[in-house]
């Protein structure tokens, strides 16, 4: 990768030049493929992200998007058009990822909604068939929030949130109804779904829209992605359907974001910092050192001054410490008029001898 360094004096030159630059890199951005296309609604709301497509019967609503029409055999996809990877070509440094979503479900029948994970370009292939539009699709990872009880993939209601791989048979179940909630009730929900890469494990929250981020997850399941998917492609998207005929459910998606979290792997032996750094900031080492040497300095006087306070405050301590112990209080002398008169208090025990003499009666007999 080409580096180059932008100087001072260049620099409200680019600023100038940044709107055309956005502009020309938005005129030759790579559609998904051809094939997808002629499937792609490119009326989205103004609050998603521009890397949003509609697929199906997906539609803008406004602030938010419909993904079925309620009708029987409406389905609609929600796709996330930048791909990711769980891992580099080296099969090194896996990556976690975060999702937050808002939605609601209206009351009767249908297939709920199902965030689905899946390695090469969903949106070409979308049927629009089957439970979620995804007939024939067997590479999947879906989090399926089911409003619909079906005994032959495992659920335990029809109102639960299920984790399935490849069928729609959910490897792990959490009843939704113990959160005292329930999916296709229309009211708005948050959900919270995280993978954590060093442990392999997904945790799925779910509340009502204005209540904070549960601190226990409702389905919490082991997967390894790194050896699922290894360094392929992988598309996000979030679908919906009514697969059977008495279906009317309208499933709507108000917000929806996605995070990627890559933590480095520790070395036993130096490593460089710099590569990294220069990553985050297009290759300009030169924007590096203008944000660290400031924070350096800063840091350096703070620190300096910490350490002069403290040794101060020893030295000043062993001071008196030393002063004290070897300081000699001079006795008061007092003038002669004021003689020293003896305490009030001062007494002195003396032994007395006391002699009783009896008297005697007439004939001489003592008493």
């Amino acid at each position: 990768m080409a580096k180059f360094t932008v100087s001072s004096c260049s620099f409200p030159f680019i600023l100038l030049l940044f709107p055309f630059y956005s502009l020309t890199l938005t005129l030759i951005a790579k559609p998904i493929s051809s094939s997808s296309l002629q499937a792609l609604n490119t009326t989205i709301p103004q609050n998603f992200d521009s890397e949003i497509a509609l697929f199906g019967d997906a539609a803008d609503g406004g602030s938010y998007v419909n993904l079925t029409g309620g009708s029987a055999s409406s389905s609609g996809l929600l796709l996330r058009r930048k791909p990711f990877k769980v891992a580099d070509a080296n099969l090194s440094n896996p990556a976690s990822f975060s999702s937050e979503l808002i939605f609601s479900i209206t009351p009767g029948n249908g297939d709920g909604i199902v965030v689905v994970f899946v390695p090469g370009d969903l949106g070409s292939r979308f049927s629009g068939k089957g439970p979620f539009g995804l007939g024939g699709e067997n590479r999947f990872l879906g989090i399926e929030f089911d409003t619909e009880m079906n005994e032959n993939v495992n659920d335990v209601n029809a109102n639960h949130i299920g984790v399935n791989v490849g069928s729609f048979v959910s490897l792990t179940v959490g009843n939704v109804t113990a959160l005292n909630l329930v999916l296709n009730s229309g009211q708005k929900m948050k959900s919270w779904i995280d993978y954590d890469a060093s442990s392999k494990r997904l945790e799925i929250r779910l509340s009502k829209l204005g209540e904070p981020r549960p601190y226990n997850p409702i389905v919490a399941h082991g997967i390894d992605l790194l050896a699922m998917w290894k360094d392929k492609d992988v598309y996000v998207g979030i679908s919906s359907s009514n697969s059977n005929g008495s279906s009317s459910q309208i499933s709507s998606v108000y917000s929806w974001s996605f995070r990627m979290r890559k933590v480095p792997r520790m070395h036993s032996h130096p490593v460089n910092p710099r590569g990294y750094l220069d990553d985050q900031h297009g290759g300009n080492p030169g924007l590096d050192n203008r944000m660290a040497c400031p924070l350096s300095i800063l840091a350096g006087i703070i620190f300096m001054t910490g350490c002069g306070a403290l040794v101060s405050f020893v030295m000043l301590f062993l001071w008196a410490i030393i002063v004290n112990r070897h300081t000699v209080f001079p006795a008061e002398v007092l003038p002669d008029e004021f003689p020293v008169k003896p305490n009030p208090t001062d007494f002195r025990y003396e032994k007395i001898s006391v002699v009783v003499e009896e008297d005697a009666d007439a004939d001489g007999v003592k008493k």
